[in-house]
């Protein structure tokens, strides 16, 4: 089933000058805003920002947050562990390796008991896999702990930055179908790769996708205003039979009237989803 959904913190203004942290005080509101947008889902995330009032660490927190998913119709199946941004997984000598392998481990138990399905684990900007022996690091690390995370139902989403066929590779060498293609399409865009390229190599591979515009080599900016190819982003995804999420992570603007750009985001999607349905229903005809 296709949720479009939207990254935690997104319903709501920017705190703390970041553009993207779990919101301590208020992210309890989400669920009503993100109903009120239209939207199916929250991608949660979990940092060390937040990390000691997340409700993923407590019981209580974990009853609360299925409640108010359950009471507004909105779902969280996905968490976005940007823990790992700061805390990375590659990079790491052997206690500090140990300790965050030790803290994924926890975050799976803890997915497992709130209903989530997957963790996105971001391997971008200061934790971006560099060379063979971060790749080497990320395989020893998926066999650690794939035996985990398929206990727990919990599928584990990479996030990287590295091209199609340095992607592809890496996913020869965990082959366990519990390790999945998060797909970024601002990313991507800023890095110069071209959609067609990435589908090829590991596009059977891709279980949620990031829905974001920016700019090649440069910043995010509005859905549509960027260096995204969105056509060919929609088209290769329908061609795919891809029926998973698709997570809005849209820039941020100036009027901080949230719920109305995530409707307008959400718009620009379903948009996109028509059109490469006709597009290929056209071509097979």
């Amino acid at each position: 089933m296709r949720r479009i959904g939207i990254m935690q913190g997104r319903l709501l203004p920017p705190g703390d000058g970041s553009i993207q942290h779990f919101p301590r005080g208020r992210w309890r509101e989400e669920f009503s805003l993100a109903a009120q947008a239209g939207l199916d889902a929250i991608e949660w995330i979990y940092d060390s920002h937040g990390a000691d009032v997340n409700p993923l660490a407590s019981d209580d927190g974990i009853r609360e947050l299925r409640e108010l998913s359950h009471l507004s119709a909105v779902d969280v199946v996905s968490v976005c562990a940007d823990y790992f941004m700061e805390q990375p997984l590659v990079r790491a000598n052997q206690r500090e390796r140990a300790d965050r392998t030790r803290t994924l481990l926890w975050l799976l138990e803890r997915c497992q008991l709130a209903g989530i399905i997957r963790v996105v684990l971001p391997f971008v900007d200061t934790s971006k896999i560099e060379d063979e022996e971060d790749v080497a690091c990320i395989v020893e690390l998926m066999e650690q702990v794939l035996p985990y995370a398929e206990a727990t139902g919990v599928e584990l989403h990479l996030e990287t930055s590295l091209n199609p066929s340095a992607f592809s590779a890496l996913l020869e060498r965990v082959p366990n179908t519990f390790v999945k293609v998060n797909y970024d399409s601002g990313n991507s865009a800023s890095l110069g790769y071209l959609p067609r390229e990435e589908f090829a190599a590991y596009g059977l591979r891709i279980g949620s996708v990031h829905i974001k515009d920016r700019v090649k080599s440069g910043n995010t900016v509005a859905l549509g205003q960027g260096s995204t190819d969105f056509g060919a982003v929609f088209d290769g995804l329908h061609r795919m039979r891809y029926s998973g999420d698709l997570v809005l992570q849209a820039a941020r603007g100036e009027s901080h009237d949230e719920v109305a750009r995530a409707r307008s985001n959400k718009a620009f999607v379903l948009e996109h989803l028509r059109r490469a349905s006709h597009t290929t229903g056209a071509n097979q005809r």
